[in-house]
């Protein structure tokens, strides 16, 4: 299995191959000519402890040159493997006979993330968060890589992001391949408008499913601001651009405006379960009032499809594309 290369990647991955391989065919030409050279030379050479001197120097200079070659061979190999490796450096457990992709949605879900650093061990810290940027990364190289044909998304995320998940959900929708879903703990929010956006769903019974609306909650700062002596000094040029600070007090005009957007975003999460799922908006509507209910309730209800986990999904999709799955891991 090849890794997805662009052109430029291609280019550069015969330079880093070739190069090293005309160095080391030029280097053991020139000693081979040198050694011929010094040879004839020995044969009228009179002189022994001459002639065992340069024997002991082309000795040294094969064992700096097979120095030379092994080093170009390992930075070779290893270049290989960047360019040419079976697999790309995301997936961190990938049999050789994998055939399906696995993806984790782990924790908060975000549009982009950083790693965090230790700074005391300068060791990368692992951070509760998934981004749609590096989800869609994945499923962009899965959708061009032959072996891989079929996707499980794990999800166990309470949600995040409005935007982030849409992007993830749509690019599970615009995949060629098989989808599925296994709900772990819980698919809530935006993790389970993630989930809709894939051919099947899984859950446990005791999974948390749905959790379908929008929420702009935040905790307002201002009356322990004015008991602790402090004041809101206001320096904005429009009326609203202050909405939403918590050292302030929410106005009712902005309180309305800040509403009209949760309901816009509420209706749109309506819609995009009701196509995904092909349910029907009405019977969506009742069901999105925030609350999640367990893997059981959200099979009667039509939010998943089956009870099971990723055995289940895997068995289906040996049933469904005759394949028997063998995992890669991202």
């Amino acid at each position: 299995m090849l890794k997805n290369l662009n052109m430029v990647e291609f280019i550069e991955g015969l330079i880093v191959l070739i190069v090293p391989l005309l160095i080391v065919c030029f280097l053991i030409i020139k000693w081979w000519k040198d050694y011929k050279r010094r040879g004839k030379l020995l044969v009228f050479n009179d002189n022994l402890k001459m002639g065992m001197k340069n024997r002991i120097k082309s000795i040294l200079k094969i064992i700096f040159l097979l120095g030379i070659v092994l080093t170009i061979a390992m930075f070779w190999y290893d270049q290989y493997n960047h360019y040419f490796g079976e697999y790309s450096k995301e997936a961190i457990n990938c049999p050789e006979d994998s055939n399906v992709a696995v993806i984790k949605i782990q924790g908060e879900i975000v549009t982009y993330g950083t790693e965090l650093v230790d700074s005391a061990s300068e060791t990368t810290v692992s951070s509760d968060i998934v981004s749609s940027e590096t989800i869609i990364g994945y499923l962009d190289k899965i959708e061009k890589d032959d072996d891989i044909k079929a996707i499980i998304v794990e999800i166990d995320s309470r949600g995040g992001s409005p935007v982030a998940s849409e992007e993830i959900m749509n690019s599970l929708k615009r995949t060629t391949k098989p989808t599925v879903a296994v709900i772990k703990e819980g698919a809530d929010s935006g993790a389970y408008l993630i989930a809709t956006g894939v051919n099947r769903i899984y859950a446990s019974r005791f999974s948390e499913v749905g959790g379908i609306g929008i929420t702009m909650s935040y905790l307002d700062y201002s009356q322990k601001n004015k008991q602790e002596g402090l004041t809101y000094q206001q320096l904005s040029s429009g009326e609203f651009k202050d909405t939403g600070d918590p050292n302030k007090e929410l106005t009712a005009e902005e309180k309305e405006l800040l509403m009209k957007d949760v309901e816009k975003m509420h209706q749109l999460f309506v819609e995009n379960v009701a196509v995904n799922r092909n349910l029907d908006i009405k019977a969506v509507e009742k069901l999105a009032d925030g609350s999640t209910m367990l893997g059981q309730d959200a099979k009667e209800k039509g939010l998943i499809d089956a009870i099971g986990d990723i055995n289940d999904a895997k068995e289906w999709f040996k049933s469904q594309l005759g394949i028997e799955p063998e995992l890669c891991i991202y």
